[in-house]
């Protein structure tokens, strides 16, 4: 196996003087003393497992010029002051942790800061951002799983990861995948092969049908036969941590609640430092050679919000609270974890952070496609309740009929193994507007959905 050579994770806010980073100079070559633990290796105190105040514990960086928000290293390559110090980066010896850096495919200061402020959400020691969502995921999997790898995951998944272990890994890796009830644990204790499973992936709550997984118990499982727990968290941020649950990695689509403006693409690995390093070898890194990188400037952009994402979840799943409860009592088919009558209420009320509810996103059963899609034009067109469009965590409510869009990857057989119905409406849960001005709208196009039906019945 190749020797690693990666760079360490961790970056000071300006560029230090030689001597301050473990180095005495003599004529601009520095000799190292020892090295450097990067900071994000030290586990909070126990009163820090609340996201905001993990997130509230780092380091503020500022600006160039003492702005109070930090500078953009919008640079492709850095320079260095002598020939020798490009030498001892590429061997491993001088990085980002130093603050020294060669090219931003590698790492990039502001990327680099968007990567701390991940980890401390998630409790991880390290973190690295990507381009998308589906980056991170199959950097992941990729690192984790050799040609003839095993992974074992829900059978319920957002359609684009379920596309990815579906078809392209088979097809380009061999890497096989075994699709299970995620609450069925006998099944996946089954499923699970000792010595050849290396993964065990599912969705913290699962797309489209919010079917929430028992992290701890699914954790233990896989760590008892050897294998990686990875993590989705995407529809919940905030409301869950899994790496303080027990899983080993946790991955996010950062477009959706974590940006909140629907205007960037982005994703992130959250996980061990060993893990995160080791996926940016030079030799053998997925991350390193496939180069998802992020761009710095969205990467100041999504560190500038990051701040605010504990009000902004607050706001999502006490809206989404609200109209789950008033939609149910109206007669309509809900899905909300928030809900006493959803199978893992009580689950998810015990693995939840305190004080951030139980999720952003409500699906709303119309059983038929043709009935969900009246109802969205209604929301829409009628009364302006949302939108009808993919994706989730923007500050509208946004609306969709999964089967047919974000779940389309997915066969009949698959999508009825999953749960999913032809006519299952997901609705991400906006708040703009008062909530009874928002419920007055969706009670309106309930109206007109009514009434358009009866005339349509009579003639």
């Amino acid at each position: 196996m190749a020797e690693t050579r990666s760079c360490e994770f961790g970056i000071s806010a300006k560029k230090r003087a030689a001597a301050a980073d473990g180095f005495e100079g003599d004529d601009d070559i520095f000799v190292a003393k020892k090295s450097m633990l990067p900071t994000l290796a030290v586990a909070p105190p126990s009163w820090e497992s609340d996201p905001a105040a993990s997130l509230a514990s780092l380091r503020h960086e500022f600006g160039e010029h003492g702005g109070v928000n930090m500078s953009i290293e919008a640079s492709a390559t850095f320079t260095v002051m002598e020939p020798e110090t490009m030498r001892r980066m590429f061997t491993g010896e001088l990085g980002p942790d130093r603050d020294f850096f060669i090219y931003s495919r590698h790492f990039n200061p502001t990327v680099l800061n968007l990567g701390r402020q991940m980890a401390a959400l998630e409790g991880t020691e390290a973190a690295y951002c990507t381009a998308s969502g589906m980056a991170a995921i199959s950097s992941v999997m990729l690192q984790l799983c050799s040609s003839d790898g095993h992974v074992v995951a829900s059978a319920t998944l957002y359609g684009g990861t379920h596309a990815l272990l579906t078809h392209f890994l088979p097809r380009i890796c061999n890497i096989t995948t075994t699709f299970v009830d995620i609450t069925d644990h006998e099944a996946v204790k089954n499923a699970i092969v000792q010595g050849r499973t290396n993964v065990l992936f599912f969705e913290s709550m699962s797309n489209p049908t919010l079917t929430v997984a028992n992290i701890p118990e699914l954790s233990k499982l896989a760590h008892d036969k050897g294998a990686m727990v990875v993590v989705d968290n995407t529809f919940s941020p905030m409301v869950l941590s899994p790496a303080r649950l027990g899983a080993d990695v946790v991955v996010h689509s950062i477009s959706k609640f974590i940006s909140g403006g629907a205007d960037v693409i982005a994703g992130a690995v959250c996980g061990p430092e060993s893990l995160l390093n080791s996926m940016m070898d030079l030799h053998q890194g997925s991350l390193m050679l496939l180069g998802p990188t992020m761009n710095a400037k969205v990467a100041f952009e999504l560190s500038e919000r990051i701040p605010h994402l504990g009000l902004r979840m607050k706001e999502h799943c006490l809206r989404a609270m609200e109209y789950a409860t008033r939609m149910k009592k109206m007669g309509l088919r809900v899905v909300y974890p928030g809900l006493e009558d959803h199978p893992q209420h009580h689950l998810l009320k015990s693995m939840a952070n305190k004080g951030y509810g139980f999720g952003g996103l409500l699906c709303v059963d119309m059983e038929l496609e043709e009935k969900a899609t009246r109802l969205m034009h209604h929301l829409q067109n009628s009364s302006q309740f949302g939108l009808i469009a993919v994706s989730l965590g923007y500050y509208e409510t946004l609306m969709s009929c999964s089967g047919s869009s974000t779940s389309s990857e997915l066969n009949s057989e698959e999508k009825a193994l999953a749960g999913i119905s032809p006519g299952l409406v997901r609705m991400s849960i906006g708040y703009t507007g008062t909530l009874e001005q928002k419920w007055s709208q969706f009670e309106r196009a309930i109206y007109r959905m009514e009434v358009g039906s009866t005339l349509f019945n009579k003639n």
